[in-house]
């Protein structure tokens, strides 16, 4: 049995939907960005030195309240399906999942946290909550970092702040995002002008993975991208101002959508859940646009009290390639995953009454 195995059958914490404006904000994460002082960064650790920072962050973690009864998964004992289980669960990054010497991954039982040992910088902390809650990322994040900080010799400078590989890091070594869903604003074709305005603000937008991929399924990920020369506090409220915006604009699409559009709307809601409960074969990219417009029958009431957003983010999340696989015990080939993802799916909505 794999380490990771454990994470199967239990459902995301992050992905409830139990979160404050959760009809938009899929989730809020912060990730805090730290390297050991006495080794030098990613491009130029021995072997040897990967071995002694993880030692001493295992030692760390089991110091640590928050962390002591986490699952610390050494690299050596996952597969490349593992990894990208993981990657799928928003508990690695792509490039943990890329690098090919010794690392290692602390994860909570709930799966709220996250550490990454050895990425781009020696730790990676991340922490998650369902919708829009970045203050309380950011609380957990702090008591956590504080806890570390006591046991490990982090790299700070008095007029830099915390010292990172990549020097748009540099100073707070903080990244707070927030995953949305803008169907609305898709269908109206308002995307693209939110998201010119958003550049103009310092905020990187990205797709489900982060750093490097589009969106898709009319999911997108907003982050910070100045972390030197302001405050933690500040980063965070001028973040979730914006995202406050964003939801507004997502909504009144939505009520113009009600209004001007409503049929041709319903019958793209119907369409695809028709496809959804009837199709033998699909794509990760086909069913995550299915579901995209299912999860906006709930949010215009076509199809409110049958399907809810917490079984959506879940059922979205088993149909990653990964997952298909370890919930059927052994590999699959492309054309496999893609008539399983399809089983799956018309599993879920023939348990539904519509």
């Amino acid at each position: 049995m794999s380490e990771v195995d454990r994470f199967i059958d239990k459902p995301v914490n992050w992905l409830r939907a139990t979160g404050p404006e959760s009809d938009v904000v899929i989730s809020s994460r912060l990730r805090l960005a730290r390297n050991l002082g006495h080794y030098p960064f990613l491009s130029r650790l021995a072997e040897s030195q990967r071995d002694a920072i993880i030692n001493e962050v295992q030692s760390a973690v089991k110091s640590s309240n928050f962390l002591k009864k986490s699952y610390f998964i050494s690299s050596p004992d996952l597969s490349d399906l593992d990894r990208q289980f993981l990657l799928e669960r928003h508990l690695v990054s792509r490039e943990l999942v890329a690098e090919e010497g010794k690392n290692a991954v602390v994860i909570t039982p709930d799966e709220t946290v996250s550490m990454m040992v050895i990425e781009e910088d020696h730790l990676r902390l991340q922490v998650f909550q369902s919708g829009l809650n970045l203050v309380e990322t950011w609380r957990i994040a702090d008591e956590i970092d504080n806890e570390l900080e006591k046991e490990l010799d982090y790299a700070f400078d008095a007029t830099l702040g915390y010292l990172t590989a990549c020097p748009t890091n540099v100073g707070t070594g903080i990244r707070a995002s927030c995953m949305l869903h803008l169907p609305s604003l898709v269908l109206t074709k308002q995307v693209h002008k939110v998201l010119q305005a958003l550049s103009k603000l310092n905020l990187a937008v990205r797709g489900l993975y982060g750093e490097g991929t589009q969106a898709s399924g009319n999911f997108f990920q907003f982050s910070n991208q100045i972390t030197l020369g302001q405050p933690e506090e500040e980063i965070i409220s001028n973040l979730e101002g914006v995202i406050r915006q964003v939801i507004t604009h997502e909504r009144e699409a939505r009520e113009y959508l009600k209004k001007k559009r409503k049929s041709k709307m319903e019958d793209q809601i119907w369409r695809a859940l028709a496809t959804l409960k009837a199709a033998r074969m699909m794509s990760s990219s086909e069913a995550i646009q299915l579901l995209s417009l299912v999860q906006v029958g709930i949010d215009v009431g076509v199809l409110e009290g049958q399907v809810t957003h917490t079984d959506l983010n879940q059922l979205f999340l088993l149909i990653q390639p990964a997952h298909l696989q370890k919930l059927n015990g052994r590999e699959l080939s492309a054309t496999e995953r893609d008539a399983r993802r399809a089983a799956r799916i018309r599993e879920y909505f023939a348990k539904v009454i519509l």
